[in-house]
């Protein structure tokens, strides 16, 4: 053999040796299914921490909670966690006409108050009717805190009701949708209402409730 053959015949032994070693190398970086290897960094964690800017999650409803009609975090007010009472806005002597509903939260959370009272008396054919410009947000409140609604109980009309009580319902996003059965509210005294009655939404200032009515 030449000494040009013998270059030609390592060069070819070289070149054979080192597809081998490619095709072994190949072979153990693929799995039985063919697919290919993944290194622990690569595989996904079910312990890793959120990234910067992300909030880890649980469940759906933990990680949400409650939502009021406003898709903001708390639930409905319910009876059981609330104080109600009413007190005259008219001048000593005179016959009580105005009156401010005021509502506690006398629970450990927060909760939202929506729409305005159902006031509603057994015999009526339908509750004691709403001043529409009245219509805010819904109110949230936390421990401790009040809101009000104002009530004009007679608006000069016939078919006058005397009362010292009177039935208030919770209502839910929804108007007209009762969230609660009626509690009674003590009246100051007793109160003639008519046909001309109305009620204010929901608020958490006394002094914009009373707007609505101090007027008529």
């Amino acid at each position: 053999m030449t000494r040009g053959n013998k270059v030609l015949g390592k060069a070819a032994a070289v070149a054979v040796l080192g597809a081998l070693l490619l095709a072994s190398t190949a072979c153990e970086a693929s799995g039985a299914d063919g697919s290919a290897r993944s290194t622990p960094a690569d595989r996904p964690s079910a312990t890793s921490s959120p990234k910067a800017g992300q909030t880890a999650s649980a469940t759906p409803r933990e990680a949400s909670g409650n939502t009021g009609g406003d898709g903001k975090s708390g639930e409905a007010c319910a009876e059981g966690g609330l104080a109600f009472s009413a007190t005259n806005q008219d001048e000593q002597g005179k016959s009580i006409r105005h009156l401010l509903l005021t509502v506690t939260n006398t629970g450990s959370t927060k909760c939202h108050l929506y729409q305005y009272p159902y006031l509603k008396f057994a015999n009526a054919r339908s509750p004691i009717a709403v001043i529409k410009d009245s219509e805010d947000a819904p109110v949230t409140l936390a421990p401790g805190e009040k809101a009000y609604a104002a009530l004009l109980a007679s608006g000069g009309r016939m078919d006058t009701y005397d009362t010292d009580t009177i039935p208030l319902s919770l209502q839910g996003p929804t108007p007209g949708s009762e969230m609660s059965d009626p509690v009674d509210i003590d009246l100051p005294g007793q109160v003639p209402f008519d046909d001309g009655a109305r009620v204010t939404h929901w608020t958490t200032a006394s002094g914009l409730a009373l707007r609505f009515i101090m007027s008529s």
